[in-house]
């Protein structure tokens, strides 16, 4: 059988719904989502295999402007992502203007000669001749071999997206076997199912300086899984949100997130979560490698 893969890219500014669009593709849940910008922080594949088909979605950060090494590093991901790639998805909410964080990833993709697809996303959200504005904004800019309408929340239009990609699939082997939905390490996937539950539960910029390391990752012979987690955080004051009254915050967010962790590694899963404060952890190059953010 002659076999074929595809890397796609999915680039776009915060909040488009990159990860909501690559957890549908892929058809598992393999990258957090929050209603938070900056939810997304290192690029992450999910695979998708049909038959003699592999696609292996990448997705990346939100373009933004960078205000911290953390910042610099996102965006420096994005870049790179659209470079050696089969093609690229740009995803865009349904404004009839291209923003300036959208001009920036089209050059990119110009530079690079990236083959590339617009999708549209959030149509659930608008009129259908609004819809037609915004395709005719973007199809003045001669970037997309294609633009395609879609919501990654409902799924209407995803599977003519995908389609879409097919014609951008080379010969040559599975870059990954055909059972597996993503290339996060499992520890991985647990650090960022805590962090998204921080992101979900906190207010303001609270959750956006907070970062988790696993560091106890072990399974035990009946197939039960220990895991011992910090949350780190920017400040002291933080540090006291985080954990509520009474441990009341901490509790909660522990829950929520040992029950995604134990839908993800399909077994009973054993959580503890500690708190500790490394103050602008965000600004410190050597933090943000050792938090597992590096090129």
């Amino acid at each position: 059988m002659i076999t074929k893969t595809a890397i796609i890219t999915i680039a776009g500014r915060p909040n488009v719904g990159k990860s909501t669009l690559t957890n549908f593709l892929v058809g598992e849940k393999i990258a957090i989502v929050s209603n938070k910008p900056q939810t997304t922080r290192n690029r992450i594949c999910g695979i998708l295999t049909r038959d003699n088909l592999q696609f292996v979605f990448v997705d990346t950060p939100g373009y933004h402007k960078a205000r911290t090494k953390l910042g610099d590093y996102m965006v420096n991901t994005v870049r790179e992502s659209i470079s050696d790639v089969d093609a690229t998805v740009l995803v865009v909410e349904p404004i009839a203007s291209v923003g300036i964080q959208e001009e920036a990833l089209i050059e990119k993709i110009k530079g690079t000669r990236c083959p590339a697809i617009l999708a549209i996303n959030k149509i659930d959200t608008v009129e259908k001749d609004k819809l037609l504005e915004v395709i005719d904004v973007y199809a003045q800019t001669g970037a997309f071999d294609a633009i395609i309408p879609i919501s990654a929340k409902t799924g209407d239009g995803v599977d003519v997206l995908l389609s879409a990609c097919e014609k951008y699939a080379v010969e040559g082997p599975f870059l990954f076997p055909d059972d597996v939905t993503t290339d996060q390490p499992e520890r991985q996937v647990m650090a960022e199912i805590i962090r998204e539950k921080l992101l979900w539960c906190l207010d303001r910029e609270v959750p956006h300086g907070t970062a988790v390391e696993i560091t106890t990752f072990s399974e035990r012979d009946n197939g039960i899984i220990d895991i011992d987690a910090t949350i780190f955080c920017e400040k002291a004051s933080h540090k006291g949100i985080i954990i509520g009254k009474q441990g009341a915050m901490l509790k909660k967010i522990s829950s929520l997130a040992r029950a995604d962790c134990e839908k993800f590694m399909g077994t009973k899963v054993y959580l503890t979560t500690w708190v500790k404060v490394k103050e602008n952890w965000r600004d410190s190059d050597f933090l943000v490698r050792n938090f597992g953010y590096s090129e």
